[in-house]
């Protein structure tokens, strides 16, 4: 099993990407799903709503973010069958999460990023 990559959805497809994976719960604004050539959408694995709200990508409530949409992808049952479903895929091949924000380092992407590669180390 290899480490899981990041990539914004509006970057090209490269064949490298392997297993494209979108994280988003909304789909990305002038994104066709021709261009995005996605393995799968999983929106659930995205911060609940309530807490996406909350952070409206604000640097200084990262750490909090962090905090509570780690216990969201350690408590909730389907974010829990999504990362087994991803870990599986991982296994098989490369796997690149997709996200639209614009921010590359306050989103909820590189968490999730994160919690994976600890999950298969």
């Amino acid at each position: 099993m290899g480490d899981f990559f990041l990539k914004r959805i509006y970057e090209p497809y490269d064949e490298s990407d392997g297993f494209r994976i979108l994280v988003d719960r909304l789909w990305p604004r002038g994104i066709s799903k021709d261009v995005a050539k996605l393995t799968a959408w999983q929106k659930d694995i995205a911060p609940s709503p309530e807490l996406r709200k909350w952070f409206c990508h604000k640097p200084e409530l990262f750490e909090e973010f962090r905090r509570k949409y780690l216990e969201e992808l350690r408590t909730d049952e389907q974010k829990l069958k999504i990362i087994d479903e991803i870990k599986t895929m991982a296994a098989t091949g490369m796997v690149t999460l997709l996200y639209g924000a614009k921010d590359p380092v306050f989103n909820h992407a590189i968490v999730l990023q994160e919690e994976l590669n600890k999950l298969i180390e």
